[in-house]
């Protein structure tokens, strides 16, 4: 890989820490403190958390569609501003509902960068796609991780600041690194897309419809939103599990932080290998060690074995998110790359958003083991439909005929 191409995958790298660093610290520890504060109640400040993700699902798919048609570079100036501007928003807050479209404001910057940077490091970096996809994502992680800690300190470092600054600390950090953000998508490198490019509601229908009739992406994009199910389920559900068990809090943290390294870390390697061989397999397997080892947890009393399930857990989404963007970038069209990463993003929000509340209803009519199988039995389906769709597809094709 020559100097110029890796300066590229290290500043897309140190963007993608950076943004995500800006969004995760905008919520978590501080959003449901501060909204707290301002007056809400549970229920709000669940409504208030749920806004964010919707806009990745709603958004995805036409950022992807638009950056096709209109470029890369484009969209990531948009979202460059909304990294900038959103954390100052929270500042002028007064009313706990205003937090509803400033947060929506703030996921529509999410719901492009995540898509968009995919397309252009599956276009730039042909042949070792993967392996820069796993770098970026591990980037991702490493600031989705950090965030949150030092949000906690910036709250306790200014606990004795009077109002509401000690939250506020916070949403000035986002900003800083939005600025950085803002300032580094500014050299990035413009592309010749949209020239004399109208877009009209066809397009739309058109890019949806492309994506839609190829089976292989379809079942690509199930998978991701099963891997997604599951690990909204886990993320969830396990933290009440354990103390269920009547586990130390403390322990909590140290088996995230297994799983986050063990995704952060494997992710690059994970991506080399799927530049290197079929990356179907790899989907399949990944997929099936998450649901298996989420299935196993309530199974498990020991700390070490917990230990083990959750460093598999992560491992098994390592080995299959990396490979899916890999895969679809292999088999999508280029003209509608961004599209596809889109589409394949916002079906995995709903994966993300739906395995709470459907493993939650699960759980608590029928307990844990049954709550957790569910994740298994949606992982074996899929991973049959996967390999019917992919694998086997030529095979079930000359049997139709």
């Amino acid at each position: 890989m020559s100097l110029t191409d890796r300066a590229y995958i290290v500043q897309l790298s140190i963007i993608g820490f950076l943004a995500i660093f800006s969004t995760t610290i905008s919520k978590n520890p501080v959003l449901p403190l501060y909204a707290s504060s301002l007056g809400a109640n549970d229920a709000l400040i669940g409504l208030i958390s749920a806004i964010s993700p919707l806009a990745g699902i709603l958004l995805s798919f036409p950022v992807g569609v638009i950056s096709d048609r209109l470029g890369r570079r484009r969209m990531l100036l948009f979202a460059g501003g909304v990294f900038l501007v959103a954390p100052l928003l929270y500042l002028f807050i007064t009313d706990p509902f205003m937090l509803i479209p400033v947060r929506f404001f703030h996921g529509m910057a999410t719901a492009i960068l995540g898509p968009v940077v995919s397309a252009i490091i599956a276009e730039r970096f042909s042949s070792t796609k993967g392996e820069r996809i796993g770098q970026y994502s591990s980037a991702t992680l490493y600031g989705r991780t950090v965030a949150p800690l030092v949000g906690g300190l910036l709250i306790s470092f200014f606990a004795i600041t009077p109002g509401l600054f000690r939250y506020q600390s916070v949403y000035l950090a986002a900003f800083i690194a939005g600025l950085i953000v803002c300032l580094l998508i500014f050299r990035i490198p413009g592309d010749k897309k949209g020239l004399d490019v109208t877009l009209t509601f066809d397009v739309f229908v058109k890019s949806l419809q492309v994506f839609w009739a190829d089976s292989r992406l379809r079942a690509t994009a199930y998978v991701d939103m099963g891997t997604y199910f599951i690990f909204g389920a886990f993320e969830t559900f396990f933290p009440v599990y354990l103390v269920s068990q009547g586990f130390e809090v403390y322990l909590i943290g140290i088996f995230f932080a297994v799983q986050v390294l063990s995704i952060a870390l494997t992710k690059p390697f994970f991506g080399k290998m799927a530049d290197k061989q079929d990356p179907r397999y790899q989907i399949m397997a990944g997929l099936m060690l998450l649901g298996l080892s989420v299935f196993l947890i309530p199974f498990c009393r020991a700390i070490i074995l917990l230990l083990i399930l959750t460093l598999t857990s992560g491992i098994g989404m390592s080995l299959s998110t990396v490979a899916t963007t890999k895969y679809i970038a292999d088999i999508a069209r280029k003209e509608e790359m961004g599209a596809s990463m889109g589409a394949l993003s916002s079906i995995m929000d709903i994966g993300h958003s739906s395995g709470p509340f459907v493993t939650g209803v699960i759980i608590t009519a029928s307990g844990y083991g049954m709550g957790f199988l569910s994740g298994l039995l949606l992982a074996i389906a899929i991973t049959v439909y996967f390999m019917m769709m992919t694998i086997n597809r030529k095979k079930i094709q000359c049997s139709l005929i």
